[in-house]
Order: structure tokens, then C-alpha cells, then sequence
């Protein structure tokens, strides 16, 4: 919350307790006499002022600035209350005896039976005025728990906001290297053999770079957008291996308006292919995509040698695609990771759209 607000939110109070004072003097004396009508206006306001505005004013920022965020804000109540009575209670005390210090003239006079100021008097005014300064102390612990409420949402969002863009950028980022590396050393190796194959290659993958810099920069894109990096991914994967058969790679169903949001696949491709170390097995890697009117799913499966590799379960990037699926479809996705002996598979479903 901003700090313009919360004076005005301070200012705003006091000001109307103010004029909460200033209508109760007026309607007391509205029936005085002109001739001494001055004269009780001046001595009700140093009445109020020491019976209903010191106690509050003490009792309310020493609430607001001390109380609230050194024991209430840590959970500390039993020394809350102990606290707060003490404040409320002195300040009515002191407030008490300014009162009769300045109302009559320097001097604190007993009350007897005859009418005089005495102590059963003290203690009734001295309780009012405890009162009064418990009721604005308790305002003032409303107003700056709101404050804190509200700045701790702000806060609590911002950093889920921050991290939300941290975590996007992270996976949108994560162009794996080894593609890179090797898809240029293919390129350069078939630049003597089939130029025309090389420079094909290369247009795919300034495309797929392309796409990650530029086109992922949105909350959404096209499906077909998705489908055709991934299409390009798997073609430049595939120039590493004779293997005809090393992947097979399926879309059933419309792209038409269909909107995801990007690069939610390619991170379980990706992560098929690096643990695929066996590019001599047919259907090593099969990727489904099917396409329905109200969810996209993605079934992708990969082989690997249980015997000279380890598929991992989890790991850091796995983690992130997770947390990243549940702040952008928040509950509306399933994702379900089945890993055997020799095969690790994905089952992912998203809402279009």
C-alpha cells in the first residue's frame, strides 16, 4: 500500500474523530448563554482534549507503532494485552492528571461528600478514559493489521509474479545446448555431401532459435506454432541417427485456433531424446499429439538400456515444468509419469485455449 494512502488513511481518522468532538461540544453548548458561551466553549475543549483526545491519540499510535509489530505481528498476545492495558491505563492516568492540572489551576483536589473532587470521581474518569483509549487503540490495531494484510498480498503476489517469470524464462531458455553443438557439427559434416540438405537444416534450426527468442514471449500462442517447432526439433534430432525408424512422431485432430501456452511440450521431448542412448531401437521414441475441441494431449515415450543408463525420475527441470504447468492451467491439466525397466512415458493434458 502506498504511503500517501496510509497518511491519508491516518489524517482521515483523526480528522474525523475531531469533528466527532466538535459536533458533541456543539450540541452540549448549544443552549449556553452568549455572555459565557466563550468561556465554557475554552474549558470543554481543554476537557476533551485531555479526557477523550490524549488518551486516544497516545493509545493509538502507541498501538499502531509498537504494539502491532512487536507482539501481536509475532504472535506474542498474552504480552499484548499486558502491554496494552498498561498504555491504555497510563495514558488515561496521565491524561487525568494534566486534566486537573491545567483545568484547575495546578491543583488536584480530593472530592468528599460534599461534593468535591475525591477518588471514587478519579477512578470513573480515569476508567472513561481508559475506555476511550482501549476503543482507539483497537481501531488502530484494525487499521494497521488491514495494512499489513493488504501489503503482504501485494508482496505475497509480486514475488509469485516474479517468480512465475523467473520459472518461464528459465524453461524457455533452456535450448539445450548438445543440440546446438551437434546439429552444427551435422551440418557442417553434410555441408560436402548435400548442400542443399545442409542449408535445409540450417534454415530448421534458425527457426527453432528464432521461435524460442522471439515467439515464446507470450502467455499463449497458435497450437500450430508449438507443433511446427517441435516438428523441426525432431528433424534436426533425426539427422544424428541413419535410423529411419528412431522416432516416430504423430498429430491427430485440428490446430485451428486451437491456443497454448508455448513451450509446455518440448521440455519432455527434449528430455526423451538425452535419455535415449540407443539410436539402433525401432520406435525409440514415439510421440503422440491428440487434439480435441476443449484439451490437447501429448503422450511421449522414450526406450532406454536399463542396463547401461538410468532414466532419472525427477531432477530440477522436471520440477520446473511441474510448478510451471500449475501456475499457468492452475488444477486444470493432468500430468501423469509412469517409468518401467525400459521405457519412461508422459501423459500430458491441457485445456485449449
Amino acid at each position: 500500500m502506498k504511503k500517501s494512502f496510509i497518511v491519508l488513511l491516518y489524517i482521515g481518522f483523526w480528522a474525523c474523530y475531531l469533528l466527532s468532538i466538535l459536533i458533541i461540544l456543539t450540541v452540549a453548548y448549544r443552549d449556553s448563554q452568549i455572555s459565557d458561551r466563550e468561556l465554557r466553549i475554552v474549558n470543554a475543549l481543554k476537557n476533551l482534549f485531555f479526557f477523550a483526545f490524549f488518551p486516544s491519540f497516545v493509545s493509538f499510535n502507541l498501538f499502531y507503532f509498537y504494539l502491532f509489530p512487536k507482539y501481536i505481528q509475532q504472535k506474542r498476545f498474552l504480552q499484548s494485552i499486558f502491554y496494552g492495558t498498561l498504555i491504555t491505563v497510563g495514558a488515561a492516568v496521565i491524561g487525568y492528571i494534566l486534566h486537573r492540572y491545567f483545568i484547575e489551576s495546578g491543583r488536584i483536589i480530593d472530592m468528599d461528600s460534599g461534593g468535591k473532587p475525591g477518588r471514587s470521581t478519579a477512578v470513573i474518569v480515569i476508567s472513561a478514559m481508559t475506555l476511550v483509549g482501549v476503543i482507539c487503540g483497537i481501531v488502530a490495531l484494525v487499521i494497521r493489521g488491514f495494512i499489513t494484510w493488504f501489503n503482504e498480498i501485494k508482496l505475497k503476489q509480486m514475488l509469485k509474479d516474479k517468480n512465475h517469470e523467473m520459472e518461464m524464462a528459465l524453461i524457455k531458455s533452456q535450448l539445450d545446448p548438445h543440440l546446438l553443438f551437434n546439429t552444427i557439427n551435422n551440418i557442417d559434416a553434410l555441408i560436402l555431401k548435400d548442400a542443399v540438405k545442409a542449408s535445409d537444416y540450417l534454415n530448421r534450426l534458425s527457426d527453432i532459435m528464432r521461435f524460442v527468442l522471439y515467439e515464446t514471449k507470450g502467455d499463449k500462442i497458435l497450437l500450430s506454432q508449438e507443433i511446427e517447432y517441435i516438428e523441426k526439433y525432431i528433424a534436426l534430432q533425426k539427422i544424428r541417427t541413419a535410423n529411419e525408424t528412431y522416432v516416430n512422431f504423430s498429430v491427430t485432430g485440428s490446430m485451428v485456433s486451437k491456443l497454448i501456452a508455448p513451450m509446455v511440450f518440448i521440455p519432455f521431448i527434449e528430455n526423451a531424446f538425452k535419455h535415449t542412448n540407443n539410436k539402433k531401437l525401432e520406435n525409440a521414441i514415439s510421440v503422440s499429439i491428440n487434439i480435441k475441441d476443449e484439451t490437447t494431449q501429448l503422450i511421449c515415450e522414450n526406450k532406454y538400456d536399463s542396463m547401461s543408463a538410468k532414466q532419472p525420475v525427477g531432477g530440477l527441470g522436471n520440477q520446473l515444468v511441474q510448478k510451471r504447468l500449475d501456475l499457468i492451467y492452475a488444477g486444470s491439466h493432468s500430468l501423469e509419469i509412469n517409468r518401467s525397466d525400459e521405457s519412461y512415458t508422459v501423459n500430458l493434458i491441457i485445456p485449449n485455449g
